[in-house]
């Protein structure tokens, strides 16, 4: 459960980080977003938790 918090608060953190350095592009990726079709969303997700259970899996293992 500590994990799951830290990574929680990792996360939030990052992206507090992009949204105050770059609020413009941040905006830009998300007006993308929400222009792509729901299959292509998905697919990106999907990939992006595939990558980050992989990075835990590596740096836990």
């Amino acid at each position: 459960m500590e994990d799951a918090l830290l990574a929680v608060g990792l996360v939030l953190a990052l992206e507090g980080v992009l949204y105050a350095l770059f609020p413009e592009g941040m905006r830009r990726a998300l007006a993308m977003a929400v222009s792509l079709p729901p299959d292509q969303l998905r697919f990106a997700g999907l990939a992006a938790a595939v990558i980050g259970v992989g990075i835990v899996w590596l740096i836990r293992g």
